[in-house]
């Protein structure tokens, strides 16, 4: 073999050896299953507050009247109406920076026999309504959600339990199953008043209101102390 012919052989030879190499070492590519998995690890949910151990977002079951809730943030917009000086329409962002967050811990106590602690963050809704110049002499107030769900509470229950509408739950943002933009944290009262989807609050005086499950039977005042099906 004349000189040239050996050097291009050479050549070759190395350049195979390289791409060989390069295949070999190359970082694997994620399956689109691996991509799934990392997506659903993109949070951290806090497992203690404050020495208290908390429940998991995963050990809700799912029993909503039409299934989870899709909210677009961008066109969603929180409606205070009824007894106010001035009906309101908010954005979601609007809700958060114009009210002080809060933080605490509350049982949801289901009809259906579980219960979960959960570290919630939100707003009070007495910040919310009174930002609307609620009437002073109103006694109700009326909750509708995205689903066509709704439920009623007192106001003197509400500005005494000091109660949140939460935006986040164990320090994660609401997922869609769980009621985002807003869950109702309705302390002391059985999970059907714990409405999710919240689009719109309803300053009222109407003490007949009742609310979806109400309607069905169920108690009116929903307290953990009494029967929740009248």
């Amino acid at each position: 073999m004349n000189r040239p012919l050996l050097v291009a052989a050479v050549l070759f030879l190395v350049l195979l050896s390289m791409i060989l190499v390069v295949g070999c070492t190359a970082t694997p590519q994620p399956s689109r299953d691996e991509d799934t998995e990392a997506a659903d690890l993109d949070y951290v949910e806090v497992q203690e507050y404050e020495g208290e151990n908390l429940s998991s977002i995963t050990d809700f079951r799912e029993n909503s009247i039409k299934g989870p809730q899709t909210v677009d943030a961008d066109t969603y917009r929180l409606k205070i109406t009824g007894l106010v000086d001035q009906p309101m329409e908010l954005t979601y962002t609007e809700v958060l920076e114009s009210h002080e967050p809060f933080k605490k811990i509350v049982t949801l106590n289901c009809v259906e026999g579980w219960s979960v602690d959960i570290l919630w963050e939100g707003v009070l809704l007495s910040d919310v309504i009174d930002a609307a110049g609620a009437d002073p002499d109103a006694s109700v107030v009326i909750l509708r959600a995205v689903d066509g769900y709704s439920t009623s509470l007192p106001m003197e229950y509400i500005r005494s339990r000091d109660i949140l509408m939460a935006y986040k739950m164990n320090d994660i943002e609401l997922p869609p199953e769980r009621g985002y933009p807003f869950q109702l944290v309705a302390e002391r009262k059985w999970g059907y008043k714990w409405i999710k989807w919240i689009e719109e609050i309803e300053v009222s005086n109407d003490k007949e209101f009742r609310g979806y499950w109400e309607q069905r039977g169920y108690s009116d005042d929903g307290d953990l102390t009494g029967d929740f099906y009248e």
